[in-house]
Formats: C-alpha cells, sequence, structure tokens
C-alpha cells in the first residue's frame, strides 16, 4: 500500500511595508488616490484659513470690508504691518516673549523631568497620594486659578515682573504625568547595573534616564514652548508695565480705537505667530520625530 504524497504549499504572505514608507491605506492604486485625496483635503482646510488671513493683512481696511466673495478686492499694501508696528515696540515685545518662554520651558522641563523620576521610582511615603493629586490638578481648569495666583504676586510684590509672568507657568502637572509614564517604560536593570558600579541617584538619572528620554523631553519642551508663547492671559492680567508685556499682550494694546480692524487684526495675528512658525519650519522633523516616537498626538 503506498501513500500518496501531497505537496503543501506555504500560504502566501502579503508582502511588508518598507521601513520609512508612508502610511497608506492598503498597497493598490485606489488606495494611494484615495489616501493622497483625503490628505490634501485636509491641508486646504487647514491652510484656508492661513491664506485667507494672509490676504486680509495685506489689504486696505476699506477693500476688506467692501462686499464680496473673493479674498483679494483690491490692490496689496502693507499698510496694517506699518500701522502695527508704527504703533507699539514689537521689537521688545518680541525679546519679551522669547526670554519668558525660553525660562518657562527650561524650568518646566527640568522640575517635571525630576517630579517624574521620583513618581516612576521612589518609594517614599505619600507617593501615591501626591501622584494622585497630580492627576486631579490636570483636570482644573487654568481660570480657576487666576485669582489665588494674581493674590500670591500681590502677597510677594512680584507683579509687573518676569516672574510673577515665568513662575506661575512652570507647573504642569500633564507634562509631569506624561513624563511619569514613559520612565515606567525604561527598563530597570540598567539603572541596577549603574548602582552596582557606584552610580549615585541622580548619576543614573542624569547618565542613564535622560539619555535613553532625549524623544519625550524634546516633545515636551516643544508643546510647553508654544503653550507659554501664545499664552495671554495671565501675562495680560499681571502685567501693566508695556516694557514687560509679552508679543500677544502687546499687540492687543494697539488696536485701533474706530472699531474692529480686520486688517489690523490679521497683520497682529500673524505677527504673534510667525516666529513659531519659522521656529516649526527649522525643527520640522524633530518635532515631528517626537511626536511620532513618543505618541502625543492624541494626547
Amino acid at each position: 500500500m503506498s501513500a500518496t504524497a501531497t505537496t503543501v504549499r506555504p500560504r502566501r504572505r502579503p508582502p511588508r511595508a518598507a521601513t520609512g514608507s508612508p502610511l497608506l491605506l492598503g498597497h493598490g492604486r485606489l488606495s494611494r488616490v484615495l489616501a493622497g485625496t483625503a490628505l490634501a483635503v485636509l491641508a486646504a482646510v487647514w491652510l484656508l484659513p492661513l491664506l485667507w488671513a494672509i490676504a486680509t493683512s495685506v489689504q486696505s481696511e476699506q477693500d476688506v470690508a467692501s462686499p464680496g466673495l473673493s479674498p483679494f478686492k483690491g490692490p496689496l499694501t502693507a499698510e496694517a504691518f506699518r500701522q502695527i508696528l508704527d504703533r507699539g515696540n514689537v521689537t521688545l515685545w518680541a525679546f519679551n516673549s522669547f526670554l519668558i518662554a525660553g525660562l518657562v520651558t527650561l524650568i518646566t522641563v527640568t522640575v517635571s523631568a525630576l517630579a517624574a523620576y521620583g513618581f516612576s521610582r521612589g518609594t517614599f511615603r505619600g507617593r501615591r497620594i501626591l501622584l494622585a493629586v497630580t492627576v486631579a490638578a490636570i483636570m482644573v481648569p487654568p481660570q480657576l486659578l487666576v485669582v489665588p495666583l494674581f493674590e500670591q504676586m500681590l502677597l510677594f510684590h512680584l507683579v509687573d515682573t518676569y516672574a510673577a509672568v515665568i513662575l506661575p507657568q512652570v507647573v504642569a502637572p500633564m507634562m509631569v504625568f506624561i513624563l511619569k509614564r514613559f520612565f515606567d517604560g525604561i527598563p530597570r536593570e540598567l539603572e541596577d547595573a549603574a548602582r552596582l558600579d557606584g552610580a549615585s541617584e541622580f548619576r543614573v538619572f542624569r547618565s542613564i534616564v535622560l539619555p535613553l528620554s532625549r524623544p519625550i523631553m524634546a516633545a515636551v519642551a516643544i508643546f510647553v514652548f508654544i503653550g507659554a508663547w501664545n499664552n495671554f492671559m495671565w501675562p495680560f492680567i499681571v502685567t501693566n508695565d508695556p516694557d514687560l508685556m509679552t508679543l500677544p499682550v502687546g499687540l492687543a494694546t494697539v488696536k485701533d480705537a474706530f472699531g474692529i480692524q480686520y486688517a489690523q487684526s490679521m497683520a497682529s495675528a500673524l505677527l504673534a505667530a510667525l516666529p513659531l512658525i519659522v521656529v516649526f519650519l527649522l525643527f520640522q522633523r524633530r518635532i515631528v520625530d517626537s511626536v511620532a516616537t513618543t505618541g502625543l498626538g492624541g494626547s
């Protein structure tokens, strides 16, 4: 009795996407067309308000106020930008914004990283309670803290100082929680090996944890800098001296007294956003890599 040999053909696996290839909705031409169309529509939706703001800022107030749906209703002019620059000290305000946003970023990242490492690796009494308070603080709207923070600044005689603008912004419970979650994923064996070699706890944090956390640290620094740069409410409340105003606050004070001037409003918005656009263009790859590596795109 002879056994019939049956040949089993291996199941064909779908081709794997190459490393670094774009994420598409499949591998066929239709999928590529659909993905490209969706991206083009999303890009147009995002760019249309920006293009409309640019078109409004380079026209006269009379042309902007005239009826019609066309974004260009008259000759191009830089009158709105000239009026904004003539009535305000934009250079000083931009310097204040860079100084305040830079110091807020530096202090926030440093304090948040140390606190997150303590929550991730510490075994002190009350750790769980402090962590729960930190997480609960994320849900507190910042508007509720304006009055007590302002009273504290009055108590310490810090109103109309750089410290009054910077210090309340360095407390970032969300960043502490994000860094703590990232530190939890770092293998403890690396730290134990360093401790066996005689490294102190701070040396372990500086030489082991921080180098492995560069992507998340860069992402946190970017988000904190953008938030500090765009912060309008707190600098507006705590500063009265024009020499201490940030760029968003200063530009809001040079508006014309004759109703809403749309061209000047758009020019002010573009001047305030221009430094962030330049930073994004210079560090575009770093920003995208940081968000993609840490998974903060949906946070």
